[in-house]
Order: structure tokens, then C-alpha cells, then sequence
């Protein structure tokens, strides 16, 4: 099984994709991690990932393809991923589904996690100063990443609509409460 899982940064994707990870033994791909780690090894690709994080913008496609690809190959063992972060647009949506199709697999299922703007504003200044993390402590920089996801990202609505794949489920509840949604809606997938 290979799941999307959407929803604007602070929206619990990490937490959510963690709990789906271990319980449907899936390889987790997350971009962020992908790139906060290239960041703190002082990569190449790192310095340049945080030339438009910093700035709030996203990682151009083409970087972030290249680093999805090697994932997935170093885990051609996987019962399934999980891919939280990517695609965030079309053109990545459609090379993902290209790229899956040479492997024999294809995404499942996509769900989104829909949270009020505010709610999400608070937990990402929360997390910035819990974690440390510059980006997550600027409301201008949150703001504009918002602006991006749905300038950018929320499209990708239409694009797995259209393929009877989206789902959206509230994420403003209790950690708990959201896992338990998620679980209902994969295993209710899993069984159709």
C-alpha cells in the first residue's frame, strides 16, 4: 500500500505518517526530513534546500524528485511507503505516478489533514520554540509558507480526486483522535 498524506505545514503529517508507518509496516518518506537532514550534514543539496526554506519557498521539483527516487530505490524491500510532503504539485504528482508505475505500484489512497489556519499558526510557533527551528518562529516565513501550499499544493485536491484517491479527514483534534480517523479510513481502503 502506498499513501499520500497532505495537509499545510503544522497539520500533524510527521506525527500522523509515524503511526501509519509502524502500524502498516511502511517505509516513510518524508522531504522535510529528507532535507533537514542534508541541511544539518552540510550537503551541497542541503545548503541549497536552505536557501528556499529560509526564504519560505519550496525546494525546487527537480531537487526534491532526485532525493524521492534514491528513497524509494533503497527500499525496494517495502511493503509500502508513505509519503508525507511530496508531491506538493502537479508536475510532481504526475512524475511520482510515472515513476511508481515503472516499479509495478502505484498510490492507494491520499488524505489530507484539514486544520483552521490559527490552530496551525500556534502549534508551528509552539514547535519553533520547542525545536529551535528559525523557520517555524517567523509568522511571516509560516504565513508565506501557508501561501504556497495553497497557491501550489492544494490543486493536487483535483489531481487525486479525479483519480477517486483523495480523502480529507479533520486533524484538529487530539493527536488520538486523528490516528484513530486515519486507521479507519486505510482499513476500510484496504478492505474495498
Amino acid at each position: 500500500m502506498n499513501i499520500v498524506l497532505f495537509g499545510m505545514p503544522g497539520s500533524g503529517k510527521g506525527t500522523q505518517a509515524n503511526f501509519i508507518k509502524i502500524k502498516y509496516n511502511l517505509t516513510h518518506i518524508s522531504t522535510g526530513d529528507v532535507f533537514r537532514e542534508n541541511m544539518k550534514n552540510n550537503t551541497e543539496l542541503g545548503k541549497l534546500a536552505k536557501s528556499y526554506i529560509d526564504s519560505g519557498k519550496l525546494v525546487p521539483d527537480k531537487l526534491t524528485i532526485k532525493l524521492l527516487e534514491k528513497r524509494i530505490e533503497e527500499n525496494t524491500n517495502s511493503k509500502g511507503f508513505i509519503f508525507d510532503g511530496f508531491p506538493r504539485t502537479i508536475e510532481q504528482g504526475i512524475h511520482l505516478d510515472d515513476f511508481l508505475l515503472k516499479k509495478n505500484l502505484c498510490i492507494d489512497l491520499t488524505i489530507s489533514l484539514e486544520v483552521d489556519e490559527q490552530i496551525l499558526i500556534d502549534r508551528i510557533l509552539k514547535r519553533g520554540v520547542d525545536s529551535g527551528r528559525a523557520d517555524d518562529q517567523d509568522r511571516f516565513k509560516i504565513k508565506k509558507r501557508f501561501d504556497e501550499y495553497n497557491k501550489k499544493t492544494s490543486i493536487l485536491k483535483k489531481f487525486y480526486e479525479d483519480q477517486n484517491k483523495f480523502f480529507s479527514i479533520n486533524g484538529q483534534d487530539s493527536v488520538n483522535q486523528v490516528k484513530d480517523r486515519l486507521i479507519k479510513l486505510i482499513d476500510k481502503h484496504k478492505n474495498d
